[in-house]
């Protein structure tokens, strides 16, 4: 994570009831791959890429930044969960100047259903909010992402705006620390 302040990275992994989240290393580029070149994956957030240029692309280590964890599930790559700061554009901001902290997530369609996102995303959040103390963080997703919708909602994020982009509604929401998590 960079502004506003550096924040020590990578952070000690975090371990939740089930899961690990931890900085990426090359054991998981074959899910890497994977994640990016799945279908079902890719449904929301512009379609898959083809896995020979992913194969020829992604580093040996990929993914290893501040703001991005593994999660791992029994000591395997199922997904990962992200801190960005946010760019400042026309839609889908808080500050007029952009740079909050955006939460993204991907899973393997195998994880999905079994609650591995919630419980990773919570983490992540209990983790951002110490380090970097009352900073609220957003979300986007699109309206027709059923599942990401609630979990938006079972996290705690509350709708700031709707708007058009990439051809679909897209839903726009905050999540403050200080606020009562559900």
């Amino acid at each position: 994570m960079t502004e506003p302040g550096p924040v020590p990275w990578p952070p000690t992994p975090i371990r939740t009831g089930r899961l690990v989240l931890r900085e990426s290393e090359a054991r998981d580029r074959a899910v890497f791959i994977e994640l990016f070149a799945s279908p079902e994956v890719g449904t929301y957030i512009g379609g898959p890429r083809p896995r020979a240029g992913l194969e020829r692309e992604v580093p040996e280590v990929p993914g290893r930044r501040p703001g991005l964890f593994v999660i791992e599930l029994d000591g395997e790559m199922i997904g990962t969960v992200t801190l960005d700061r946010r760019r400042a554009g026309p839609s889908g901001r808080v500050r007029p100047d952009g740079g909050e902290a955006d939460l993204g997530y991907m899973l393997l369609p195998k994880a999905w259903g079994r609650g591995y996102a919630a419980e990773a995303c919570a983490a992540a959040l209990d983790w951002f909010a110490g380090a970097c103390p009352g900073e609220s963080v957003v979300l986007c997703t699109q309206v027709a992402n059923e599942r990401s919708m609630r979990l938006s909602e079972k996290l705690g994020f509350t709708e700031v705006e709707r708007f058009e982009e990439y051809g679909a509604e897209q839903w726009f929401g905050v999540w403050s620390p200080v606020a009562p998590r559900r």
